[in-house]
């Protein structure tokens, strides 16, 4: 079906446009025309104002709708995650496993080349361990940890799940696999590390590309060894994911490093637990232990942060009214970058003729009010 988005302002990724349609037929945009262009007949939505923006990207996402993907790494659980995000302007994103057991991990894997194939939205997976550092364990249980072995790479290399991507400390991978896994097409990205610098560069050297949660578990700046903090911040094709809540990171500090990377290698990520769309939601648990929400914070029983309590378009916000980025490049942090980092951006990430129509409306404010994934 055919249809045009129309009174709104169209920010494509790039700039913003004025007076002008949107036009959509099956999952494409297929033109950005003049409103008095539109063809007659044709079924217009008009939007009181507002923007038209790039849906949401998200790379990192535990839960959202009362689950939690390592308590239902099943069909039935991405597709409660997604639907619950959906309606904070993420059209897109990674179900994420927190550290767990090999079963745990292959149903999630099993689960995922299902969910590419037949739930909108679903990009492929995120495996944030089981290779990462004990001393940089954050909320996840150090019981889980260790080295990546050959038959995880050759595991990692068999799963057909769209994009797929990897966190893992230095200490826990090889540069060997590194080059293995990422020359196949799996995205590393590095995390929950105590590295020194050099073997932090050492790994960017050997093919990962990204820095999960930049500042949160992991080696920080010090004066004689800038860590991987360091490491993420120096190399300037890395790409960094941050969590902007007001709790995981000093304001400060986000701008340090949105300011200090080349531009395009911030995005943002929610780090979302199930938490996402339940207002009335205390408390869940992860791995057996209880974990607690309580003014925007989610917690373990020693106060270690445990995910974000955070949707997309509250870290949008965020941006902009807390950190002064500008709407442009906070909604390109939200989408085209991502995309970038994903590998997607021929496809999703931008407003453009052929693109996939996963299209979020904002109001003045920059909340959700409606979205579009797929054209639908």
């Amino acid at each position: 079906m055919a249809f045009a988005l129309s009174g709104a302002r169209i920010f494509t990724g790039t700039r913003f446009v004025e007076g002008h349609a949107l036009l959509i037929e099956g999952v494409r945009i297929v033109d950005i025309l003049p409103t008095h262009q539109i063809p007659s007949g044709l079924k217009t939505v008009l939007l009181e104002g507002g923007i038209l923006a790039p849906g949401f990207i998200d790379a990192q996402v535990n839960g959202g709708g009362g689950v939690l993907f390592n308590n239902e790494p099943n069909i039935e659980g991405i597709a409660a995650i997604i639907a619950a995000h959906r309606k904070f302007g993420t059209t897109s994103l990674l179900p994420t496993l927190i550290s767990d057991g090999d079963a745990t991990t292959s149903q999630a894997i099993a689960a995922a080349e299902i969910a590419v194939k037949t739930i909108p939205g679903c990009l492929g997976l995120h495996l944030e361990g089981p290779h990462l550092a004990p001393a940089r364990k954050g909320a996840h249980l150090a019981e889980f940890m260790r080295c990546m072995q050959a038959n995880d790479v050759e595991r990692l290399l068999q799963a057909r799940t769209g994009v797929l991507l990897v966190t893992a400390a230095v200490e826990q991978v090889s540069p060997e696999y590194i080059k293995s896994l990422t020359n196949s097409g799996v995205i590393v990205s590095l995390g929950h590390s105590d590295a020194c610098y050099e073997d932090a560069v050492g790994a960017i050297a050997a093919g990962a590309s990204g820095i999960t949660h930049l500042f949160n578990a992991m080696s920080q700046i010090e004066p004689r060894n800038p860590g991987l903090v360091g490491a993420a911040l120096h190399h300037p094709d890395v790409f960094c994911g941050i969590i902007a809540d007001g709790h995981h990171v000093h304001p400060e500090n986000l701008k340090l490093a949105i300011n200090t990377k080349p531009r395009g290698k911030v995005f943002l990520v929610s780090d979302a637990m199930p938490t996402i769309g339940m207002e009335r939601s205390d408390n869940f648990t992860l791995n057996g232990r209880v974990i607690t929400r309580k003014e925007g914070r989610l917690t373990l029983a020693d106060d270690t942060l445990a995910g974000s309590d955070l949707d997309l378009a509250k870290a949008v916000r965020y941006c902009v009214n807390t950190l002064g980025i500008s709407v442009q490049e906070t909604l390109r942090m939200a989408s085209l970058y991502p995309a970038q980092f994903l590998g997607l951006s021929g496809k999703r990430g931008r407003i453009k003729k052929g693109m996939i129509a996963d299209i979020v409306h904002l109001d003045d404010q920059l909340h959700v009010t409606r979205t579009w994934v797929s054209g639908d």
